[in-house]
């Protein structure tokens, strides 16, 4: 069955030709640390998941981006988990949340529930 479709806004991340220069970005969520968002330049396609593993929310942007059967999979550094970066799913029982990708007139967009940055929302949110 479907997945069910994530609700949000499209949210501007800026502009291909700069986004495409990194094979990952992290993409800040105005929610905080648990939403952040992992932009993925593949073979010359935008993916986006959730940046932290669901298994025990190891750092996706850091892992390895590997193709198997024509399917591209991030494996996380920490438990090397794979997730397909088009459908979320692993080779386990986890699953990643995944979102649309848009290219409009040059630019990136990402559909999510809340503004998405390049930057952090605060300076320090460690405190």
């Amino acid at each position: 069955c479907a997945s069910p479709e994530v609700n949000g806004s499209w949210r501007l991340i800026g502009p291909a030709s700069e986004l495409s220069k990194k094979r990952c970005r992290l993409m800040y969520s105005s929610l905080g640390y648990d939403s952040d968002v992992c932009l993925f330049y593949v073979k010359g396609e935008f993916f986006a998941m959730d940046a932290r593993c669901s298994h025990s929310g190891g750092p996706l942007c850091e892992g390895d981006i590997e193709e198997a059967d024509g399917v591209l999979q991030v494996f996380c550094p920490w438990h090397d988990y794979d997730f397909d970066l088009r459908t979320g799913k692993s080779g386990t029982s986890l699953q990643q949340q995944v979102y649309e990708v848009k290219l409009d007139n040059g630019n990136i967009y990402v559909k999510h529930a809340s503004p998405l940055s390049l930057q952090p929302f605060t300076a320090d949110q460690k405190n």
